[in-house]
């Protein structure tokens, strides 16, 4: 059975920074396309990163370029969003993802692409 775990979510101020871990078990991810989307409430899930099975290419939504940096081990079956700088608009539940094998800007930024889903780490930003 596979299985994503998020954690590292908590309350922080702005400015602030959170590490967000994301746990796979189950199976090996390390072929596949890994991503972090979030949702706030009233709103539909985005996406935020996303980065290929080497790690050695990236991808952000405009909004956190130059503060979130995705990163993964797949020696461990982790993967990783460091956020910094936080905002109040970066408060949502932040999910992590499994994708394709191959990294398409167009195709990674599409959560209907992803097979494997989290149960979600909420994060929230105080101003």
């Amino acid at each position: 059975q596979v299985q994503l775990v998020e954690s590292g979510g908590r309350l922080v101020q702005a400015g602030g920074s959170l590490r967000l871990s994301c746990a796979a078990s189950g199976r090996t991810f390390s072929r596949s396309v890994m991503g972090w989307f979030r949702q706030a409430p009233g709103k539909e899930r985005e996406f935020v990163a996303a980065l290929n099975w080497s790690g050695d290419i990236t991808y952000y939504t405009d909004s956190v370029k130059g503060r979130f940096t995705i990163s993964r081990d797949n020696t461990k079956n982790m993967v990783y969003l460091q956020m910094n700088s936080l905002k109040p608009e970066d408060t949502a539940v932040y999910y992590c993802a499994v994708g394709p094998r191959l990294f398409d800007r167009s195709t990674v930024v599409d959560p209907n692409k992803y097979d494997y889903w989290g149960q979600g780490t909420q994060v929230t930003v105080s101003s």
